[in-house]
């Protein structure tokens, strides 16, 4: 149906004729039997924790803990920033300030969480 913006009063709605017409055609669609195609959910891939990390979070009891009970999407979180880092010595502090907030329970981005 048409593309007609956001409505904020009665004033924005089109012409009665447009509107008759909008229903004209809704009503044929649903006569003809035409159904809407939706989107196939996107299937999510499982979480691969990197070897370096996972080897980092077996010395670390209290991170390990925190990261296994995180959601598949907050491991995700971790895990992508981790990977994204270009050079080895970010991936290093990354992975360190990682460690700390994982083993104090914080999701990655848990600054922006409100209180």
């Amino acid at each position: 149906m048409g593309h007609l913006g956001k409505l904020t009063s009665v004033k924005d709605l089109p012409s009665d004729k447009i509107l008759a017409d909008f229903i004209k055609q809704a009503m044929k669609f649903n006569e003809e039997g035409v159904k809407v195609v939706k989107a196939k959910p996107v299937e999510k891939k499982d979480v691969t924790i990197p070897d370096y990390f996972a080897v980092a979070l077996k010395k670390d009891k209290a991170a390990k803990t925190g990261f296994d009970n995180f959601s598949p999407s907050q491991q995700r979180e971790y895990i992508d920033w981790l990977v994204e880092a270009k050079t080895e010595a970010t991936r290093e502090k990354r992975m360190e300030t990682a460690l700390e907030w994982i083993a104090e329970g914080k999701i990655r981005n848990w600054k922006y969480l409100k209180k």
